[in-house]
């Protein structure tokens, strides 16, 4: 009898403080502990990078040779995720590197809407 009652404190106890836990990780977010990563916190990607040397990525649209859509622009790619008006946002083809939003690569599919 004595055994069953210490194995209910420790439940008792553990979720308690899982119930604290789970309650207290908004709080943290908000005092600062977790930072969130912004665009402007993300290198752009270089033209020299692997992926896009085979994408053939530019900075530049309008220097691209091989856009045959004159109206392709990073910035109006599915793809693209950066803030409307922003010069750099994040692309999921380059994670963790910011694209130009009036650049242009291979992998450009226009933004449904």
């Amino acid at each position: 009898m004595n055994f069953k009652i210490k194995i209910n404190n420790y439940r008792r106890s553990f979720l308690m403080k899982s119930g604290a836990l789970i309650t207290g990780l908004p709080a943290i977010s908000l005092l600062g502990f977790a930072k969130t990563v912004q665009a402007d916190d993300l290198p752009n990607v270089s033209e020299d990078d692997p992926i896009a040397v085979s994408l053939k990525y530019v900075h530049d649209a309008s220097k691209s040779g091989d856009r045959s859509n004159t109206d392709a622009l990073c910035s109006n790619c599915q793809l693209y995720t950066g803030d409307e008006g922003s010069e750099w946002g994040p692309c999921s083809i380059f994670p963790g590197k910011s694209v130009n939003a009036n650049g242009w690569c291979a992998a450009w599919v226009k933004k449904s809407g």
